[in-house]
């Protein structure tokens, strides 16, 4: 084939490339700055559904945000009384889990799809893969496990999972956005921003983008100092 009419054939192909809608998002800060007097920060996620010739679906789409924080090893300790002494009975090992979690969405993710595509796209809480040491085994296992209910439930107490299923509001019918709360626990590193768009119960695009929580400061003289004992 001609380059002349490799030229000829070039806008075909990129027309037949762009039948997907594409999702364009952003964040209101992508350096989140961890101080003494640090108490949390309010993300703004805000973003737009490009429809090919602007050929938008007369049904509603839907929109799930999964943010996900640095990932961390971390031990459930089950207690017991035994002779009026509080012993530890059993654990467990979290095994590369989110440090932080949040799942955002413009209604509730049961309305959004069904079961099967919620367990195949990890969405809720309950379907999040949350990887565990059981002795010599490691899996998942299902959402009304106790250590792994008490995880959770002990991850949100301290604001760190949530599932928010009316936090995404549609300004117009192709452009969005959603608050995202970090606590004053948050871990610094990167944090991963998923963004998927749903119609009729099925997925049809995604795409990411990602922030950063790092130290300053005093706060990062003395992380550095922990970790080079020779600068002090």
């Amino acid at each position: 084939m001609r380059r002349r009419d490799l030229w000829r054939l070039a806008p075909v192909l990129l027309l037949g490339a762009a039948t997907a809608p594409q999702l364009v998002p952003d964040v209101s800060q992508r350096d989140i700055d961890i101080q003494y007097s640090f108490t949390g920060a309010d993300l703004l996620l805000f973003g737009a559904i490009v429809y090919p010739d602007g050929n938008r679906p007369e049904k509603p789409a839907d929109i799930v945000v999964v943010l996900k924080g640095p990932e961390q090893s971390i031990t459930m300790r089950e207690k017991q009384k035994v002779a009026g002494i509080w012993v530890n009975a059993d654990s467990r090992q979290f095994l590369d889990v989110p440090a932080y979690l949040a799942i955002s969405s413009n209604r509730p993710i049961d309305r959004i799809a069904p079961p099967d595509v919620r367990r195949r796209q990890q969405l809720g809480l309950d379907n999040v893969l949350l990887t565990q040491r059981v002795g010599t085994d490691y899996a998942d296992v299902v959402a009304s496990d106790p250590f792994r209910s008490a995880f959770v439930r002990l991850r949100a107490d301290h604001g760190l999972y949530r599932e928010a299923t009316s936090a995404v509001t549609f300004l117009t019918p192709t452009l969005f956005r959603t608050g995202i709360p970090l606590p004053a626990e948050v871990p610094i590193g990167t944090y991963n921003v998923d963004i998927q768009l749903f119609s009729n119960g099925a997925l049809v695009t995604r795409t990411q983008t990602a922030f950063e929580v790092v130290k300053v400061g005093f706060e990062q003289f003395i992380a550095n100092t922990a970790r080079h004992p020779g600068l002090a």
